[in-house]
């Protein structure tokens, strides 16, 4: 049986292997990036092996942290109590300068505001000791 506390308690990402790199430069303030030594593939999700040629020279490079919004959703109704509080909110798929995409979420201002191609920034968000969230603000 699932408690109250455990209900509105928001889920966090689990750091493993690939992605452990990725979320200590968040903590540090920084977006780093996948590049492939081989082909020279840009890649936001971590992974031992390059998702264009497979090779596993890859080296992480902080991001520039600009992008702009490809597409967005504003929800309105909770998906959980754990966000209960959060609603209205921007869900973004942001195109980073650097070429990947990623999703993400607003901050700074209102859901409403979002609007397709707008530059927004990233901000390193603190969610607990051990990890730190990607978001985005309008630049």
């Amino acid at each position: 049986m699932i408690t109250f506390d455990e209900a509105t308690k928001k889920p966090l990402p689990t750091p493993d292997t690939d992605s452990a790199a990725f979320w200590s430069g968040l903590k540090e303030g920084k977006l780093l990036l996948q590049h492939c030594l081989d082909c020279g593939n840009v890649q936001y999700y971590q992974q031992g092996m390059c998702r264009r040629c497979g090779g596993e020279r890859l080296e992480h490079r902080a991001a520039s942290g600009r992008g702009k919004v490809h597409s967005y959703s504003v929800v309105y109704r909770a998906p959980g109590p754990a966000f209960k509080r959060d609603v209205p909110y921007a869900v973004l798929l942001v195109e980073l300068e650097e070429g990947p995409r990623m999703i993400s979420s607003l901050v700074g201002a209102k859901p409403e505001s979002v609007t397709f191609d707008m530059p927004v920034q990233l901000v390193c968000e603190k969610a607990s000791e051990e990890i730190t969230l990607p978001r985005f603000r309008p630049a």
